[in-house]
């Protein structure tokens, strides 16, 4: 039986940053069309490795929101592969599909959170979905909401707290189990300016721990102010992939001003890990 040829990056398909962190999500060659014709994406091959922080920006409509369904096995390509953590989950059994998911962390634009459970509910649910035992969720969530600075709204429900309190009870929901991939679609998206600063540097911090975070976003001074990798989408093709050049001596804006001081100027998109090496996603 014959080899089939490895792959050859078009012409006009940017180069990914060299790194040594070994792949938690892959793409090769991936297409998606939906029913009618609409091609989401169009052959999109990426890399992005433990521990990175990256975001993935583009206009409405260029395969962002398709590009996270097919993470988490909402949607499966056309044509080519999609792996996390060097398994094809389009080779997936249904029956697996829940444990992938498990092991993904989710935040959302508009928060999804149980109107009729406290806060510390809200968190608590994603370890009992998981089957953690009663000790381990008394233990894990008060550390998670410290984490995100919401120790004193642990019996608080949805209604009572603000869009940037209910976005952390969403962050914290999403890490309580320490998943190695946090995907976050949108998460100041329906944010004040100051409250968006406080989401990403949380998210950072979360980064810091080892998990790698994916940031879909449409704020291009939240992008231009961190130096952190950018991938951007176009009509569904990656047109830029490169660690982005924001924080200039010169920006003096109140995101870049505080970012900078919480991330420091000569990082370049890797987390300082803690050396904990994460189960296997599926």
């Amino acid at each position: 039986m014959a080899r089939s040829k490895k792959r050859q990056p078009r012409d006009d398909e940017p180069r990914r940053p060299r790194g040594r962190r070994a792949p938690i999500i892959e793409l090769d060659d991936v297409t998606k069309v939906y029913p009618g014709g609409h091609m989401a994406l169009d052959r999109v091959s990426l890399a992005i490795g433990r521990g990175e922080f990256v975001f993935l920006v583009g206009p409405t409509g260029c395969g962002k929101s398709t590009l996270i369904k097919m993470l988490i096995r909402e949607l499966a390509a056309t044509d080519g592969s999609v792996k996390i953590a060097g398994r094809d989950i389009g080779a997936l059994p249904e029956k697996k599909i829940p444990q992938l998911r498990r092991n993904i962390g989710t935040v959302f634009q508009d928060f999804k959170l149980l109107p009729d459970r406290t806060v510390y509910d809200n968190v608590a649910y994603a370890l009992q979905v998981i089957g953690a035992s009663r000790a381990e969720i008394r233990e894990q969530v008060p550390q998670t909401l410290r984490l995100v600075g919401l120790s004193t709204k642990i019996h608080s429900f949805p209604d009572q707290l603000s869009g940037g309190e209910q976005q952390r009870v969403s962050v914290a929901r999403a890490f309580v189990n320490h998943p190695p991939l946090l995907l976050a679609d949108e998460p100041s998206g329906n944010l004040d300016p100051v409250t968006s600063i406080g989401v990403m540097q949380l998210l950072y911090r979360i980064n810091k721990t080892g998990t790698t975070v994916v940031v879909v976003t449409h704020d291009r001074e939240m992008v231009d102010n961190m130096r952190r990798r950018v991938i951007e989408l176009y009509e569904g093709r990656v047109v830029r992939d490169e660690v982005s050049g924001g924080y200039t001596e010169e920006s003096t804006s109140e995101f870049g001003l505080r970012m900078r001081a919480e991330m420091g100027v000569g990082q370049h998109g890797e987390a300082q890990t803690n050396g904990h090496d994460h189960e296997s996603l599926i």
